[in-house]
């Protein structure tokens, strides 16, 4: 997060040598390798996001983990030539009037200017390396995510073509991450047949579209300061879960777990002639909806993994999930044949 130790005690108003996400979080995109430098380089980042594979309609969203694992709220990468950090360096120190600053400009003087243990920026070491930084997500920062702000090892040197032993530095499993969180899926909206009414006691066949619901990927890339890594995460459905909204109903298959079969389907299509017959996929009402609806939900489970550079095969991901609900209007069959 700053220079060196005294950044700590005293730029706690604006972290000095912060970074953020320009895919991830949303900010405006930034050049970090641009010597004049955006104004806050708090969320200026190098890493590149090809989307062109992923969910692309209106209501695609985002997955959830199903475990408590999350993607990297903050990370670290190349940002600087020892000309650029000079330039960001003065620029981050020009604070009129900032009490107590001056004792950890002095120690940040020593460290990155006076040979304890770098000199004058490192200026020597002109490109042989770069200086690297932390880069958060600015949308969990904004929400108060305590991981956006984990990432405050001072800024440091990176010789080109070594990979620092700092936790979270870019790697590519930490660009498959960040790619994990870019992924969006189709909206979970199931097909409900027979007919636009749902029956009490009979069954109701339940189906996705297959051309709608296919694996979706996002690759993430550095190519910055000497690094040259990359990784392409992909999400494919597996199942799909009903929730009828009420406990006076049974699921097809009884988990209400409908897996995914060898052709990409998940659940049957309806057609006449299989009233009466049991879906694969389905729900059906023991109880009518009244004046009202139940709340259906369904959810879809998404097999994640990744492959990049240095990979070989792939390397899986924590599952991911997303659901929607739908109205399902019940009503008696003696109701509806009057």
């Amino acid at each position: 997060m700053g220079l060196a130790l005294g950044v700590a005690l005293s730029l706690t108003a604006q972290p000095a040598f912060a970074g953020g996400s320009r895919g991830a979080g949303g900010a405006t995109e930034s050049d970090p390798k641009d010597p004049s430098g955006p104004k806050d380089t708090l969320y200026a980042t190098a890493i590149q996001f090809d989307e062109s594979k992923n969910g692309t309609n209106k209501s695609a969203a985002p997955v959830t983990p199903v475990t408590n694992w999350t993607p990297p709220a903050c990370w670290y990468e190349p940002k600087w030539s020892p000309a650029q950090f000079k330039k960001e360096f003065q620029r981050r120190w020009d604070i009129p009037d900032f009490s107590g600053a001056g004792e950890a400009h002095s120690m940040d003087q020593d460290h990155y200017i006076k040979g304890n243990p770098y000199k004058d920026f490192n200026k020597s070491q002109t490109g042989k390396g770069m200086w690297w930084d932390a880069v958060r997500d600015k949308t969990r920062e904004e929400a108060g995510d305590p991981a956006a702000f984990e990432c405050d090892t001072a800024t440091f040197w990176v010789k080109n073509g070594e990979t620092p032993k700092v936790k979270n530095a870019v790697t590519p499993e930490i660009l498959s991450q960040l790619a994990y969180n870019k992924i969006k899926v189709p909206d979970t909206r199931v097909t409900l047949a027979p007919g636009n009414t749902t029956k009490v006691n009979l069954p109701t066949w339940a189906w996705l579209d297959k051309a709608q619901f296919k694996p979706v990927s996002v690759t993430a890339a550095l190519n910055a300061g000497g690094v040259n890594i990359q990784a392409t995460t992909t999400a494919e459905p597996t199942s799909l879960t009903i929730e009828p909204g009420t406990s006076d109903a049974s699921t097809f298959p009884a988990s209400g777990e409908c897996p995914i079969d060898d052709n990409g389907h998940i659940g049957e299509p309806y057609a006449t002639g299989k009233a009466d017959k049991t879906p694969p996929c389905g729900v059906e009402y023991l109880r009518s909806s009244g004046n009202g609806t139940y709340r259906l939900k369904a959810t879809i489970t998404w097999k994640i993994h990744w492959t990049g550079t240095g990979v070989t095969g792939e390397k899986p991901l924590p599952d991911g999930e997303f659901g929607a609900t739908q109205d399902v209007t019940v009503q008696e069959i003696q109701a509806i044949n009057r």
